[in-house]
């Protein structure tokens, strides 16, 4: 099967230990051997997110921090937290985009008082309408999403998060798309429980995510009645604390994957791996603001694990998408609102810095090509309209990709 360079936000290319480690020994989940693998992705989600502290005594010590794994897409580590956490107190939904949308849809199934503050798509996140609304409604659980893919913008935690804790509310963060690729200070930003998944920035396969949260909080939901079974948060967390189980049969080969990128994260730094998601972040988007592209957002408020640009106004992003596919790579097209606006490029998972630059000659080689076509009814209205003359041919490149960078 022909191989993809899958420059997307997710799934991504993999790399070859991480591919090995997926067909490791057949164990079963109830013995010591799988139990030695879930304490080992946790104490290294726990390090990952600088959370591996302990407390209590050098004989008795206890992680203040507790990682709980579900075989599920990051679809599934969030509707843990929202049927889970809430009980029947206000749940305040915060969004500025489609995964800001969908914990909305997703909280209003298990929670009769769930309620929304709804931004633009890909607009900051207006801090003065929160505190306000704040004041006028009590509102006991806080939920947005840090990295919202649908636009690539990077909302803010801190200001959210002391917002919650102002108020003496639980705060709950889908890291999705951000954990590994973004620092996420969870003690600094008052937040109780996060999710993300293995296929993103993490660099895994799909079909595994994950909640990360204070220990308390996990003891706090023992009350709560259960309003799912296979999802329950606090029967993970109770399993993963009393016997370093999950309490289903898990997707085994996946933990597998897990924990070799995970050690590939922790092996390299993981300092050096956000400076290395950031330099070819950097790279990609010198090199498309050579052809004369725009992008939807200012640089400083983007993830550096996805790029969302305008197309060019005498192009159909589906032409553009069809004849990268023919190229052997994948981008992402716009949605929602964005859609036939939009197209987003990520640089997370098993990709070169060669990888990108090829990517970039190819692109603009397929931009050349279609410069003279007539715009299609499907192409973009709000992007910048380029011109030919705005558009430099990509001789630029060699000079794009810094010396120190391997």
């Amino acid at each position: 099967m022909e191989k993809y360079l899958l420059l997307t936000p997710g799934p991504v290319n993999v790399t070859n230990n991480v591919r090995s480690a997926i067909g490791s020994a057949d164990i079963c989940h109830r013995e010591p051997d799988f139990e030695a693998l879930l304490r080992s992705i946790e104490d290294k989600l726990l390090s990952l997110f600088d959370l591996s502290k302990t407390s209590g005594s050098k004989n008795n010590a206890t992680h203040d921090y507790r990682a709980v794994v579900i075989t599920g897409s990051g679809s599934a580590a969030n509707e843990s937290m929202l049927s889970s956490v809430v009980g029947e107190k206000n749940i305040l939904i915060i969004s500025n985009g489609e995964f800001g949308d969908r914990l909305y849809a997703t909280s209003k199934i298990y929670n009769k008082n769930t309620f929304l503050l709804q931004f633009p798509w890909g607009k900051k996140l207006d801090l003065k309408r929160i505190r306000r609304y704040l004041t006028q409604q009590k509102i006991d659980v806080i939920a947005m999403v840090h990295h919202e893919t649908s636009s690539g913008r990077l909302n803010s935690l801190y200001e959210i998060g002391g917002l919650a804790k102002a108020n003496n509310a639980t705060f709950i963060v889908d890291c999705v798309s951000s954990a590994g690729a973004d620092v996420i200070d969870v003690k600094r930003n008052n937040i109780a429980f996060f999710s993300s998944s293995s296929s993103k920035a993490i660099g895994s396969y799909p079909g595994l995510s994950f909640v990360v949260g204070r220990r308390s909080a996990f003891e706090s939901l023992k009350h709560l009645p259960a309003k799912t079974s296979y999802l329950n948060l606090y029967t993970f967390y109770s399993f993963l604390s009393t016997a370093m189980q999950t309490p289903n049969t898990p997707a085994v080969p996946l933990f597998f994957a897990l924990n070799q990128a995970l050690k590939n994260i922790l092996d390299e730094g993981v300092t050096n791996r956000y400076a290395s998601l950031q330099s070819k972040a950097d790279i990609l988007r010198k090199g498309m603001k050579a052809m004369g592209l725009t992008f939807l957002l200012k640089e400083k408020d983007m993830s550096s694990m996805l790029t969302t640009v305008y197309v060019p106004a005498y192009v159909d992003v589906r032409v553009l998408r069809d004849r990268l596919r023919k190229e052997s790579i994948i981008i992402y097209e716009g949605k929602g609102c964005f859609k036939n606006k939009v197209f987003q490029v990520g640089s997370i998972g098993d990709v070169s810095i060669k990888q990108i630059e090829h990517f970039l000659k190819t692109q603009e080689a397929i931009l050349n090509n279609l410069r003279p076509t007539v715009k299609s009814e499907a192409a973009s209205t709000i992007g910048p309209d380029l011109s030919v003359s705005k558009l430099v041919p990509l001789t630029v490149l060699p000079s794009l990709t810094p010396e120190i960078v391997q």
